[in-house]
């Protein structure tokens, strides 16, 4: 298994020509009817392997973790941060292996956060700052060492988290609880902005951007989306069609930003809302019994069409976006 990176060092190194490269993927893209950088290629697997090096991984920290907790839960924390650091020193930066990287990852930022919040008897706004606040600079100097695309996100994560313990510190809690879905509906917009930078720098998808970005529009999908969903107030059980129109009408709207950016993530992060709103809106038309049924039906087939029509849709759309747009997104092919 090799992907868009492997090749690229493949031509660094003299092994391949760029050409010769270039004439490769136009093959795959024409045998897949699809162009590759519509496909959201991204490592996460290299073989089975990568799977029973995570089973052993995981063994071998949960047993870890059972021995020293029992001694000190700090202990613990330090010795699942070491080991999975050192693991990643053999599994990830030699091997180059896709899934333990993302496992070890996150079992180290992981136990470096939860290490801290034990130091404290119990978790307030303080120790969430502080916590999160250590745990960026892991996953920093994790990114450092071993250059793992979700890193990235999962440090934007850690940055998300410490703003809004700080606004909770800052504030009394019954005075900002009321706006903290503007909160993390701007967090995520920064986050969106963030992934479109790594984006940008990489808009033909062949280098470990493409899959840096990726990981930071799956995390800003779910903070832009489940906030505006629950503004618009579809978790209230007396939301009238109007809403549920105003819903169904946002999840086009997001279809075509996934269009324009190349991204299926926001799509996907939106499917359940718009599920629901489909549903509740067969029901008030008195189709009860199969609504459900109705609603997977009509959400699959166009899902499906849009799927196998991708690349001609995005072609169609952006032409009526302006050039600087066009510039940091993929080509429509």
């Amino acid at each position: 298994m090799y992907t868009n990176e492997d090749l690229k060092n493949a031509v660094n190194e003299g092994i391949f020509t760029q050409d010769s490269v270039e004439k490769f993927r136009n093959y795959i893209a024409k045998e897949k009817h699809s162009p590759s950088v519509d496909e959201e290629n991204f490592r996460l697997i290299s073989g089975f392997n990568d799977i029973f090096v995570v089973i052993a991984s995981i063994l071998l920290l949960l047993s870890a973790s059972w021995v020293t907790y029992d001694i000190n839960p700090l202990l613990s924390a330090i010795v699942i941060a070491g080991i999975s650091w050192g693991l990643a020193e053999f599994f990830v930066r030699k091997r180059k292996m896709s899934l333990p990287a993302i496992v070890l990852l996150v079992t180290f930022v992981s136990s470096v956060f939860l290490g801290v919040l034990r130091v404290f008897e119990q978790i307030t706004e303080t120790s969430l700052m502080l916590s999160t606040a250590l745990a960026i600079v892991a996953a920093f100097l994790h990114w450092k060492r071993f250059a793992v695309p979700i890193t990235i996100a999962a440090g934007m994560l850690g940055f998300v988290v410490f703003l809004i313990s700080m606004f909770l510190y800052l504030f009394k809690a019954e005075e900002i609880v009321e706006y903290i879905q503007y909160v993390v509906l701007t967090l995520g917009l920064i986050t969106f902005l963030f992934a479109m930078y790594w984006d940008a720098s990489d808009t033909k998808r062949i280098t470990r951007n493409a899959d840096v970005a990726f990981w930071l529009h799956l995390l800003s999908a779910p903070l832009i989306v489940h906030p505006v969903f629950s503004l618009l107030g579809i978790f209230d059980a007396q939301s009238g069609n109007n809403t549920i129109m105003i819903i169904i009408l946002l999840y086009i709207v997001l279809s075509a930003i996934s269009l324009i950016v190349d991204r299926r993530v926001f799509m996907v992060s939106s499917l359940v809302y718009v599920l629901y709103a489909l549903n509740t809106l067969f029901k008030t038309y008195g189709i009860e019994n199969n609504s459900f049924a109705l609603t997977g039906i009509l959400i699959g087939f166009s899902l499906l069409m849009l799927s196998g029509y991708w690349s001609k849709a995005r072609a169609v759309l952006l032409k009526f976006m302006p050039a600087y747009i066009q510039d940091k997104v993929p080509a429509a092919h």
